[in-house]
């Protein structure tokens, strides 16, 4: 699994157990949803291109950087919009597309509903937001969605993931790197992830 990167942060161990935890209400949910996708960016975009550049300093003239690549935010909707704002706070210039796609509960396939892309793309790297990686269709679904529309580099980021949908997205999109804050045990016969944490959508905004 040479492209999945699991997180071994403590902090992100820590904040994941608790949103596992059923006790925990919306509010506070939503405030982990975003601070776990802010650590998980800053993971995923160690390898982003940088310009040198100088500034002027209140003492001197100093090297430094500036990002080079042009950076997408495409969260899946529903869930994967609670996760915006924390990569947002990194990089505010980010541009935000919305994909809609929802799960079929009989056949657990993915069906889009919502999408606005431009017709031509606008940004270089796309880090795709989804709090779950389950059966990995709707993550399969958006990299194609992305990759006709013409993106360079594509990157899913995610909180929980089953192996199922790990070796799903690997088989699918093979050069589609995984960072994932927590690969659990499996899937059960509704597609959920166990242990897991519940419907993330429906924890973050208080709809289960």
């Amino acid at each position: 699994m040479s492209n999945v990167f699991e997180s071994q942060h403590p902090l992100v161990a820590h904040k994941i157990t608790r949103m596992r935890d059923s006790a925990t209400l919306s509010k506070k949910f939503r405030e982990l949803v975003r601070e776990v996708s802010a650590l998980m960016a800053y993971e995923a975009t160690a390898d982003l291109q940088i310009a040198p550049r100088e500034v002027q300093t209140p003492l001197a003239i100093a090297p430094g950087y500036d990002l080079k690549e042009p950076i997408g935010l495409v969260p899946i909707l529903r869930a994967g919009l609670g996760m915006v704002e924390g990569v947002w706070e990194l990089m505010p210039s980010a541009e935000v597309w919305h994909i809609g796609l929802y799960r079929d509960e009989r056949t657990l396939k993915p069906v889009a509903y919502y999408n606005k892309l431009p017709i031509a793309p606008t940004v270089s790297v796309c880090l795709i937001l989804d709090p779950m990686l389950a059966t990995g269709g709707s993550a399969i679904a958006t990299v194609d969605i992305l990759k006709k529309w013409g993106v360079g580099r594509i990157k899913f980021v995610g909180i929980l993931a089953a192996p199922e949908g790990v070796a799903a997205l690997q088989q699918a999109h093979p050069d589609v790197p995984i960072h994932i804050a927590a690969i659990d045990d499996h899937l059960n016969e509704h597609g959920y992830i166990v242990p897991g944490l519940g419907d993330a959508g429906d924890r973050q905004f208080g709809t289960g």
